[in-house]
């Protein structure tokens, strides 16, 4: 599906072909939670990264987190803490979060579906991922359409996105 994508305030636009475009799954993590959390969540799409375009890249900045996070601690041998391999691009005029790519997976980019302008198609079901971290004021879903995860799920974005046909590729 081929989507296109902005961040507020019109500095940065993109476009992408998503194998993986449907916006089923709420991370609650840290990391989404304070970089890109609308609802106290973020929701990435799978794309190829191949295909990403983008005008207004000098306006675009790059974060890479510091795993010092509890549910993400990582520690080096030397006592410092690890830096995650993603790079976590936002808009540097207005903050608005567009993607996430990591060179451990260099085919691949996650838009925020926060940053995508084209209608999405509606997930039959939801899953609620790093519940570990949810703090007190987030109210989760539940229900028989709401899967619940404390950590990562044991499905892909693709396994799920195969499973209800709505693997674009």
């Amino acid at each position: 599906m081929h989507l296109e994508g902005s961040c507020h305030c019109g500095a940065v636009t993109f476009s992408v072909e998503a194998r993986a475009p449907v916006p089923y799954m709420h991370c609650y993590c840290s990391i989404c939670r304070k970089t890109a959390g609308g609802g106290g969540y973020a929701v990435n799409l799978g794309a190829d990264y191949r295909s990403l375009k983008v005008k207004g890249k000098e306006n675009i900045s790059t974060y890479r987190v510091r795993l010092d996070r509890t549910e993400f601690g990582k520690e080096e041998a030397n006592g410092s803490r690890k830096k995650s391999s993603a790079r976590r691009a936002f808009c540097k005029k207005c903050g608005s979060a567009l993607w996430v790519h990591s060179p451990d997976w260099p085919e691949l980019v996650h838009p925020f579906a926060s940053a995508i302008d084209t209608p999405l198609p509606y997930p039959q079901d939801l899953a609620h991922i790093m519940l570990d971290s949810v703090p007190a004021w987030i109210e989760v879903p539940e229900g028989p359409r709401h899967a619940r995860s404390p950590r990562y799920p044991g499905e892909s974005l693709e396994a799920w996105h195969r499973r209800h046909g709505a693997y674009d590729g």
